[in-house]
């Protein structure tokens, strides 16, 4: 493997862990999706750096940032952006919404009404908006992390399963260890913070590595083991929904970014066991019967990879 674009990929974790301290293995997660062309949903408690993460991203690849505060009055043409009479012209101009940017931060999803919420589809789906009969096509690369707080009910409005299911991966940042968290606070009082990371790779080097990571080869065993995986969550009975094709296809593709942060031009069963519960977990829904016996959604889809007969 060409080491030029694993050089890149490293120096952009590196770039990245040394504001986001402790929490390594989410980074890599963050970057897989990135590299592998997906979206991700970052799940948890307010305050241990959901935008913080997001932000560092943005600012070490040279990327377009926007933001948008989802809240119960946010418009579709808030996110999606809308079209605008111009007097002099005697025509309607496109202004662009905050979807028109490479990374988008959509902050507390949960938030805002289902219609606005839908107003991500077409463009997490076909990396496009349709606004007023006129498709826009977005910027290269587009990455959605939208955030969410689990634990807060009131004023929210729970992502559809459609929804839930264009994120290639839902991830969990968690409370730093001790030392991690003094270390974090030592480098706030040495100005360590995300607003002055400088970039370290453009969007274009980040198109390559994409390109990369799609050219990773995948043997027709592991793309078999991959199927395995996915079908037993559709026969597993305590689910009521099972992971959907698109599911299979965001395995494969994560599987892929996770070979070639390894430094591997080939994709290994590990690398699906390595990604599978944040790539699967999400998209798969408990029986009632189920949620009634307290079953651990978690625990059942660990128990099905196991039993994944894995290829030689």
């Amino acid at each position: 493997m060409d080491g030029k674009e694993l050089e890149l990929a490293g120096r952009l974790r590196d770039n990245i862990n040394g504001v986001f301290v402790g929490k390594e293995g989410t980074v890599e997660k963050l970057l897989i999706c990135l590299f592998a062309g997906g979206h991700v949903l970052l799940e948890d408690v307010p305050g241990v750096g959901k935008t913080t993460l997001a932000g560092a991203l943005a600012r070490s690849v040279g990327c377009s940032f926007g933001r948008i505060q989802f809240t119960p009055d946010t418009l579709p043409g808030d996110v999606s952006g809308v079209s605008v009479y111009n007097k002099k012209t005697g025509e309607f101009e496109y202004r662009p919404g905050a979807v028109m940017n490479q990374i988008l931060l959509a902050d507390e999803i949960n938030r805002t009404a289902p219609k606005t919420q839908a107003s991500l589809l077409e463009a997490m789906a076909e990396g496009q908006v349709t606004v007023d009969g006129e498709m826009h096509r977005l910027p290269d690369p587009f990455m959605v992390v939208a955030t969410q707080n689990p634990i807060e009910f009131l004023g929210t409005y729970p992502l559809p399963e459609a929804q839930l299911d264009r994120f290639m991966m839902r991830l969990s940042i968690g409370y730093p260890e001790r030392e991690q968290e003094i270390e974090m606070a030592a480098r706030f009082l040495e100005g360590r913070t995300p607003d002055r990371l400088e970039p370290v790779c453009t969007a274009g080097d980040v198109l390559e590595i994409m390109e990369r990571v799609r050219a990773v080869t995948v043997r027709e065993a592991v793309l078999g083991y991959l199927e395995d995986v996915v079908r037993l969550t559709r026969e597993e009975p305590r689910f009521v929904l099972g992971a959907s094709p698109r599911a299979l296809l965001a395995l494969l593709r994560a599987s892929q970014g996770r070979a070639f942060l390894q430094g591997r031009d080939f994709v290994k069963p590990d690398d699906v066991k390595a990604v599978a519960m944040e790539v699967l977990l999400h998209r798969l829904a408990l029986s009632p019967e189920a949620r009634m016996q307290k079953a651990d959604a978690a625990g059942i889809l660990k128990a099905l990879i196991l039993k994944a007969r894995v290829p030689m």
